[in-house]
């Protein structure tokens, strides 16, 4: 027995020390993540082991490189730069590539000057006659420096999209951008829409449309099916806008409805899956759900490449000037229904304009040419094998049990055992990094876990394993000491002169509440079910500002007042604040309707500004609170509810940046016991929410109010009779309509300034 309490005692707080530092471990692993140095470190060499690891793969068969290559230069008798060939042998690769069956190709190769006519002519009419010839814009960038000072002075970037000359634009189905990053900069991603160039579809995506040109017509009925509102909206053939070369804005255009319906992917999705037939049969069943997954994807993709410069399927320009009948002399080579990207590849030099720097570059300077990388990010789209990071919630989570696990460990292992696990646990992790990586394309953080974690786990164990061993050598009055210190009471006494004194000013919006008839309900119930009609009650209150980030300041009666602070005024902070007072109207309806016999109707005010957060009370009780003018001025504001009939009123100061509601103007007022007037709004329902009955009659109220405002109150009177006939029966428009009918017989004066004043609180 007496052996069982001493293992106890001294495995427990063991335990306990070791939980604590797994914790601390995984705590700070998620801490230093987001930061610039982290993200480098991992996206740099954490993803580059991960790529060396998992090596070179097998290249998709439905991306070709046509590569203008040094061989090809002698073989052609034809200078090194690839944008000083002569168009008529693009033309004739045009024209086979079209012979051959393929579906889309697209010249790497700058067309922003007209050479020698004959040629540029030919060249064009071969691409119209091909009707799917993708051309690259460049975009070049200019550094101009702004004078003056401030937050816009500095070098800024301009960024300028050079198009192909107009008879090579018109001609080719899309021209499209697509950069990339040059040294010493690591190509690790692409944007498959360029901001800088007006949102427009990057190479890759452009070339998968055009690819996936047979199953265009059922990618629309499937988006119109969920969408029927989107019919007609495009065209049901691809033929007429790739000849027209609109298929960059066709792009851009479907787009935009992805993005404008976040929801849209994932319902086609699901719709595609639940159709067990197909008429195009599984191969463009699969290639409808890469087409959505590349339009519900965001800007930026990460490139899942394929080994080192030359892994993508690479066919010398030369030799396939002489293909025939999918023939290379005694070669199968099968381009039809392939994506074929022409332009600059070969095992580059860093020096060549066209070559980036890549996980797979080597230190003697072997390069990947741009095309490549645009066929590559092509093979991604379409088999939807990009890189995918672990989500956030993923990420986090990952990071801070692999903390805990391993924190943990150190803390109660020898210290020998220790360095041997956590090299074993590291080789366990990085093998399962590897598995995810090569099966489902996921990208595991490793930066964290194994160069930051995983030291700091041993190292942190080893070194509070040291202060443990050298504490146990104190006596026990130094130990007692230490652990109880002498200055604990003095160390209290001062928090508690700080709980006193201590305040801070935040910027705050306040959400004060009033229910009607409470006393006679509190007269008429027993107290014992008072009480849990209240709770109740509140309850009801309280979840929508719960839900919505705020929290309860204070309950007194049937008042509330809760609050949503932060360092400075935020429109989140306004719109939140206001969610929950919609929703707090909603559920208190709800609520009315489930109490036979006892409900209250309640007002509601909301105001924001800097108010003073701290503690408030003497001797032994103090409260929580805020301080200020706001406070009153949001009590105030909720007792303008009695006179307008009105439940839910806002200041100006709250509406100002709050989005997503429709409010109503009720004018300026001075309220009772304040000296300046406010600006007041009915905050009447969410936008979706509003009807147009609704919305015609505030527009109309908006026109009475502004008559009333410049003392044309016979204009008024009659608006806002016509506001409350339509809303049926609409205090406000009754109380000014009273109040134009007294300053109608007797006016305010001239220097009235269409304040109202409230005599009355």
């Amino acid at each position: 027995m007496e052996g069982k309490e001493r293992k106890g005692r001294l495995v427990t707080p063991h335990v306990l020390k070791a939980i604590i530092l797994g914790i601390l471990v995984g705590v700070a692993g998620i801490a230093v993540s987001p930061l610039r140095v982290t993200l480098g470190i991992e996206e740099n060499a954490g993803l580059g082991l991960l790529f060396k690891l998992r090596g070179a793969i097998e290249p998709p068969p439905d991306a070709i490189v046509i590569s203008i290559d040094k061989e090809s230069s002698e073989v052609l008798g034809l200078p090194d730069n690839p944008d000083k060939w002569p168009r008529s042998l693009h033309a004739r690769m045009t024209e086979i590539m079209a012979g051959e069956g393929a579906s889309v190709v697209a010249f790497d190769v700058h067309f922003i000057e007209p050479r020698i006519p004959g040629d540029d002519t030919y060249f064009a009419s071969a691409m119209k006659n091909a009707g799917n010839v993708v051309l690259v814009e460049p975009m070049k960038t200019k550094e101009v420096k702004l004078p003056g000072g401030g937050l816009n002075a500095g070098v800024h970037s301009i960024v300028r999209v050079v198009l192909p000359i107009d008879l090579f634009a018109d001609a080719a189905a899309a021209t499209a951008p697509f950069t990339l990053p040059r040294i010493p900069f690591k190509v690790n991603r692409y944007n498959t829409f360029e901001i800088g160039a007006g949102n427009s579809p990057a190479v890759p995506v452009v070339a998968l449309q055009l690819f996936a040109a047979d199953v265009y017509g059922d990618f629309v009925a499937l988006m119109e099916k969920i969408r029927p509102d989107l019919a007609g909206r495009f065209p049901p053939s691809i033929d007429r806008v790739r000849r027209s070369g609109g298929v960059k804005d066709l792009v851009r255009d479907i787009r935009e409805v992805f993005e404008g319906d976040p929801n849209l992917a994932d319902r086609m999705l699901g719709e595609l899956k639940r159709t067990d037939k197909f008429t195009g049969g599984a191969g463009k069943k699969g290639l409808i759900e890469s087409l959505v997954k590349m339009y519900r994807g965001g800007n930026s993709r990460y490139i899942n490449y394929l080994g080192p410069p030359g892994t993508v399927t690479t066919i010398p320009y030369h030799e396939a000037l002489n293909i025939k009948d999918g023939m290379i002399g005694e070669e199968k080579i099968d381009l039809a229904g392939k994506a074929v990207f022409v332009g600059l590849s070969e095992v580059l030099l860093a020096e060549r304009k066209d070559s980036f720097y890549t996980v797979f570059s080597r230190a003697n300077g072997v390069f990947i040419s741009g095309v490549e990388i645009a066929a590559t990010a092509f093979s991604n789209l379409l088999a939807d094998t990009p890189v995918k990071p672990a989500g956030l919630s993923f990420f986090m989570i990952l990071v801070l049990a692999w903390g805990i696990a391993l924190g943990a460990f150190c803390r109660i292992s020898h210290i020998g055992v220790a360095a041997l696990g956590t090299i074993g646990l590291s080789v366990l992790y990085i093998f399962s990094a590897k598995y995810q990586f090569e099966k489902n394309h996921a990208w595991y953080p490793i930066a964290v876990p194994l160069f930051f974690q995983a030291p700091l786990a041993f190292f942190g164990a080893v070194v509070w394993n040291y202060i443990d061993a050298k504490k146990e050598r104190v006596n026990i009055q130094k130990a007692f000491e230490h652990y109880l210190p002498k200055d604990v009471v003095a160390q209290l006494a001062r928090d508690v002169a700080h709980i006193r004194t201590g305040g801070q000013v935040v910027y705050g919006v306040c959400l004060f509440t009033d229910a009607q008839h409470y006393t006679t309900l509190s007269e008429t119930m027993d107290p014992h079910e008072l009480g849990k009609f209240m709770n109740r009650y509140y309850e009801t209150m309280f979840r929508p500002v719960k839900r919505h980030g705020g929290f309860v300041s204070g309950v007194i009666g049937d008042s509330m007042l809760a609050l949503w602070v932060s360092a400075r005024s935020e429109s989140k902070l306004k719109n939140s604040a206001c969610f929950a007072a919609v929703d707090i109207e909603k559920e208190l309806d709800l609520f009315d309707t489930s109490t036979e016999g006892a409900n209250l109707k309640t007002r509601i005010g909301l105001h924001c500004g800097e108010i003073l957060l701290g503690h408030v009370g003497a001797l032994d009780h103090y409260e929580y609170t805020p301080m200020g003018d706001i406070v009153n001025t949001a009590s105030r504001i909720e007792g303008l509810n009695k006179h307008l009939g009105t439940s839910l009123l806002v200041s100006d100061e709250v509406v100002e940046n709050a989005n997503g509601f429709l409010t109503r103007d009720l004018g300026r007022f001075k309220l009772k016991g304040k000296a300046n007037p406010v600006g007041v709004y009915e905050l009447v329902c969410r936008v979706e929410e509003a009807d147009e009955k609704v919305r015609e009659a505030c527009a109309i109220f908006a026109e009475a109010l502004e008559a009333f405002g410049n003392g044309s109150f016979d204009e008024a009177m009659e608006k806002f009779k016509r506001s409350g006939e339509i809303l049926g029966e609409d205090r406000p428009s009754r109380f000014y309509s009273e109040l134009c009918g007294r300053y109608r017989e007797d006016p305010p004066g001239d220097g009235w300034d269409g304040v109202v004043h409230m005599e009355k609180k």
